[in-house]
Order: structure tokens, then sequence, then C-alpha cells
């Protein structure tokens, strides 16, 4: 008897993430400076972010107000107590050697954000993922390595501390992540929701968001988590995905040979598709916290947290939810249009003005969305209002020009706004649905190309095509096209 083969181990991966989101103030998050992207080097700098001796950091009111409505949007209970502490480091971008940020009393606490998946078919999934804790820190700098040197990389760094002080929240997850897509969703619904209440741009590519992975695998039944390691140096939600799903993979195939996984910091190599070891993590960092002496503690009173929820937009969720409920959108098209709090606004204002839903949805998700990307414009950039994209849905549905006109005269349209309506007047555009008018353009056509119409009498019924389009040639396009076909197949199927 033949022995059964052993049973391959399943194994699940435990995922979390930690996500820094700089803040949309105008001033830094304890003094004047300004926090504007792209500046020369060291010119939003002052001495109270440069650390200098005897200076007094004062909280941006701005940056605590941002933080509680982040804290409220993601479901979390918010502190009416919290503090700052002291969080001991050396590196050359922290020009104080420690940074002040939150270490028990966090501003904001136990939360959650929904995220959801649809998959090719357009069905949809949702889950919750759960926050630990959200809380308030300055950025540090940021070092700038050049030179090239074969055994060592760079021969000098230059550093700038125009982002030093730049107010940030950091957001912590639970471990309830479980592949490289449900991460990606995470950072990208985390990312909807700080554009869409106001205190962050989330721009990735300019530092302003900023995740690191934390990420491990155990067989699937066992209780204990596995040896954590943390993966950093990823500038877009692919590549979370990407260097998740290698990691995961990566960490299985060492069990599977029998290798230990070591707790350690990881980076993602773009090029090569693949992480590499940056350096091994042998125990818990002491930062040797202490609550920071120069800042008072933070209360929150509970009328101030009433109105700063009540300024609360409705969120990326909600806005999903409601538009496949209420407007009968398919999953997909209610994750494209949210996606843009600006494309949602629009599109829901052109249903306002009496545009039917599906139909608004399919030309700002196509033929606008097309010309915004070719023109590198946002939708609130063009002139082409959401009035007037139900106005020229209303044309359509009325008959007075086609679906094809429409897309036609769309980009000049979206140029130069205006109505509709007094464009197509103004072309002579108006569609032709005179009986007497078609017959006579058809009765031209069939009179044009005798050949033709022999032919398809003869059984070739493909050459309706040709006749439907030099009909429309003959009208300048303005035919009805539905008008168009019955009155022409019936002339080509009468008795010769």
């Amino acid at each position: 008897m033949t022995a059964a083969a052993p049973v391959k181990t399943q194994y699940e991966a435990i995922i979390g993430l930690e996500t820094h989101c700089q803040l949309s103030t105008n001033t830094k998050i304890f003094s004047s400076s300004s926090t504007e992207f792209g500046n020369p080097p060291n010119t939003n700098i002052d001495p109270i972010c440069m650390g200098m001796p005897g200076v007094l950091p004062v909280l941006n009111q701005k940056v605590l107000e941002y933080a509680v409505k982040a804290g409220l949007a993601l479901n979390c209970s918010i502190a009416p107590y919290s503090k700052f502490d002291r969080k001991q480091y050396f590196y050359p971008d922290l020009p104080k050697n420690y940074q002040i940020s939150q270490f028990d009393l966090p501003i904001a606490t136990n939360g959650w954000l929904e995220i959801e998946l649809v998959d090719e078919t357009g069905n949809s999934t949702r889950k919750k993922i759960g926050i630990t804790r959200l809380h308030m820190e300055e950025d540090a700098g940021k070092l700038v390595h050049g030179g090239s040197d074969r055994l060592s990389g760079s021969t000098y760094s230059m550093v700038d501390y125009n982002r030093a002080g730049v107010p940030l929240i950091e957001i912590v997850s639970e471990p309830d992540l479980r592949s490289g897509a449900e991460a990606a969703e995470y950072g990208q619904e985390l990312r909807r929701i700080v554009r869409y209440i106001g205190v962050g741009d989330g721009n990735m590519q300019e530092g302003s968001l900023r995740c690191d992975v934390n990420i491990s695998v155990r067989p699937v039944g066992q209780k204990e988590f596995g040896t954590k390691v943390e993966i950093k140096n990823m500038n877009s939600f692919n590549a979370i995905e990407r260097a998740i799903d290698y990691e995961i993979e990566r960490q299985i195939q060492a069990l599977e040979n029998g290798e230990t996984i070591v707790q350690e910091t990881r980076l993602w190599d773009e090029n090569k598709q693949c992480t590499f070891s940056m350096r091994v993590k042998e125990g818990a960092s002491d930062y040797r916290y202490f609550p920071e002496p120069d800042l008072p503690p933070i209360e929150v009173s509970a009328e101030q947290l009433q109105d700063w929820k009540a300024q609360l937009p409705e969120l990326p969720a909600m806005k999903r939810n409601r538009y496949e409920t209420e407007l009968g959108l398919s999953p997909y098209d209610a994750r494209v249009l949210t996606d843009d709090k600006a494309v949602a606004e629009y599109f829901e204002k052109s249903i306002a003005a009496g545009a039917v839903a599906k139909q608004a949805a399919n030309w700002v998700m196509g033929d606008i969305t097309a010309y915004l990307k070719n023109e590198k414009l946002a939708i609130a950039q063009i002139p082409f209002q959401p009035q007037d994209l139900a106005e020229l849905l209303g044309l359509i549905e009325a008959g007075t020009i086609s679906g094809k006109i429409a897309k036609d005269i769309l980009p000049e349209l979206l140029a130069n706004g205006g109505s509709p309506q007094k464009f197509v007047e103004s072309k002579g555009l108006i569609q032709i649905s005179d009986t007497g008018a078609i017959d006579r353009a058809i009765d031209a056509v069939l009179a044009a190309n005798p050949k033709e119409l022999e032919q398809y009498r003869a059984g070739k019924t493909k050459l309706l095509g040709f006749f439907v389009g030099k009909v429309m040639k003959e009208t300048g396009g303005r035919a009805d096209p539905k008008l168009t076909n019955e009155l022409l197949v019936a002339k080509l199927n009468a008795p010769g």
C-alpha cells in the first residue's frame, strides 16, 4: 500500500501598515516657517525647527483640528486629554536629536476604515480594517546622498531641513490585512479620506504620504504571529502590493526550506522587483520617551469635538454605498467616480441639473476623463460645467443631436465651455428627424451607388454599413441614426 503524500502546509500573511501623513497646514507644527514643498533647501527654517537653545515650541491650532478630524473620519475615539512626548534618537536630519511625538496618550485610538475590493467580474467585497492609534508628531529633515564610491556607495551627504517640523499624523493599523491587494487598497482608502476631509494632499511622490509595511506569515490555524519584517522605501500603492506579494512568497519559501525568518528592515528594489535587507533588528528600540516639558497637555472639549465633527463631508465609503444603492451604479463605477472628491462633486452636480446617473457616469469616466488626462488638467480646471454636461445629455435624449455628434463637439465644449444647445444651433448640427429629408438623402445615395445596391440585393447584406455611412455623410452626420437605419433597410429590401 502506497503511503499518502504529506499534506502541504498552508500559510497566511499577517500585515499591518504604519502610515505617515503630512498635514496641509501653511506653517509647521511648532513654529511659523512655511511648509511649502519644493522651495530651495534650508529656506523654510527657523530657530525652533532647527532646535536652537532656549527656543520654545507652540502648537499650531490647525494641526490639532486636522488630527481630530482625521481621527473622527477613521471612526476613532478622540482623547479628551492627551500630551506630547520626546522621542530620543540621533540622526543627522533631526536637528534637536529628539522628535516631539505622542506616546502613551495619543489624540485618537480604536478606529477602523472600510476597504472595498472589486474583482474582474465587477463583484465587490468589503472588509473593515482596525486602526490602533493616530497621533501627532513633527517630521524630520531629508538627507540627500551624493558622490560615488565602489565600496561604500555615496561619498558625502547633504541635509535639507525644510521638512523638519512639518506636521505629521501617524496612523497605525491593526494586523488585519492579509494580502498585497488589501494593503494597497487600505493605503488608497486612507489617502482618499485624507483628501476628502482636506487635511492633506496625500502625494506619495512628494513624500506627503509614506507607508511602512509590517509583514509576517504563519501556518493557517496557528494563533501566534510569525517573525515580523518591515518593508520601507515604497513610492506607490502598486509597489506596496508587489513588495508584499514578493515578501509573502519569500518568507513561505524560507520556512519550507527550514530557514529562520530574521526580524529586520528590508527595502523594495523597483528595478529588480524584490526586497533586500537594510538592517537587522535585534530588539525593540529604546527611545526613552518622557513627557515634553515645553508643551502643555491637550484638552479637546465636547463642544469643540462636535463642531469639528459637523464639518466633515460625506466620506468615500459612504458615497460609494450611496451610488450603488440609490443611483444603481456598479461597484466599479462607484469606485472610479468617488476616487477623487472633485470628480464626485462634478458628477453629482450634473445629476442635480437633470442628467441620468448612468449616462453621466459613462461620460465623466470616459470622454471627459480621457480629455483631462490628455490635457493634464483637473476636472475643476475645465470651463465645461456639470450643468453643461446635463444639457448635452438632454440633447441626445431628446434626439436633437446624435451621440456621435455629441462626442465630436465635446472637446471644443470642454476647452471653451458654454451652452451645448447654443453651440449646436450655431454650428447647424441639430439632428435631422424629418422622414422626408432622410428619404431624399437615401434616394440620392442609392442612385449614386447602383453597383453596391445590386450586390446588397443579391445577398451581400454586410453593405448596409456602407450605405449608412454614405447617408450620414450626405446629411453631414445629422441624420437620426435609428430612423436612418429603419428607412434605409426598407428601401434596400424593396423590390427593385
